[in-house]
């Protein structure tokens, strides 16, 4: 069975659960604060950052801190739980099938719902400043090239905390242990950035990158820098190491 023949499967289960419902709908609620609050995007002069710098990056610090990495834990567990329920997962391993593909697959599926919610985050931060901006008589829009731009970054820099929630939730088949060590591994991530071995906790990547475009927007907060090394060489190191292992270890028990 050809990979794409794996992707097909999984898109096709994809429709038939709520998956993407439970990653949309925290999107929305992230953004009605920042409508409600519009009016205090003027309060931030004194750091040197404009209204509408401030309006984006307090929304996608939102994000990037809890939102995102919550919503990927939840996706993360559902995904291999559509397998578990009901020994669905015996029923795939019965058929001509390569666990390491059918796990890679669903691990490409959940970058895909990531991707949706990132979009989806696109696609509220422009509808919400379209409100914001008519209420304070103020545009609080940036440009869309430096939007999406910034988008994508964010997105890139999840990859490798995708690739760790999606081991633990292989490894540990209970999911309220699954979730919660996902969660749990969430808190720290604040206290983790603010250290020089950042770089070796992904969890803490995507509101790393966050905080540190918000160091470029305000000219008088002193804020992070990001550096290239060994940033980059230990995120894809985590990330190649985390999904090796989950692919060699899936449906292993079942097996």
């Amino acid at each position: 069975m050809s990979f794409a023949k794996y992707i097909k499967i999984e898109l096709t289960k994809l429709k038939r659960s709520h998956i993407i419902w439970i990653l949309i709908v925290p999107v929305v609620i992230l953004w009605i604060p920042s409508i409600i609050n519009s009016h205090m995007n003027f309060d931030m002069a004194a750091e040197g950052i404009s209204p509408e710098d401030n309006f984006f990056i307090q929304g996608f610090m939102g994000f990037a801190w809890f939102m995102m990495p919550a919503s990927v834990v939840v996706g993360t567990v559902l995904l291999v739980q559509t397998e578990r329920a009901g020994g669905g997962i015996r029923k795939m391993l019965s058929l001509p099938v390569r666990p390491a593909a059918l796990c890679l697959s669903k691990f490409s599926i959940l970058l895909l719902l990531t991707g949706i919610q990132v979009l989806f985050l696109i696609a509220m931060y422009f509808l919400s400043g379209t409100i914001a901006s008519q209420m304070c008589g103020y545009d609080l829009l940036l440009d869309p090239l430096t939007v999406i731009k910034e988008a994508v970054i964010l997105y890139v820099s999840s990859i490798p905390m995708t690739s760790v929630f999606w081991l633990i939730a292989v490894l540990i088949k209970t999911p309220s242990f699954s979730v919660g060590a996902g969660l749990a591994s969430i808190v720290p991530s604040v206290l983790i950035m603010n250290t020089k071995l950042w770089f070796i906790y992904p969890m803490c990547y995507p509101f790393y990158i966050v905080t540190v475009l918000q160091g470029e927007m305000a000219k008088n907060f002193d804020t992070f820098k990001f550096k290239s090394l060994p940033f980059l060489p230990v995120a894809a190191a985590v990330t190649v190491v985390c999904i090796l292992i989950a692919a060699i270890s899936f449906g292993k028990e079942e097996r």
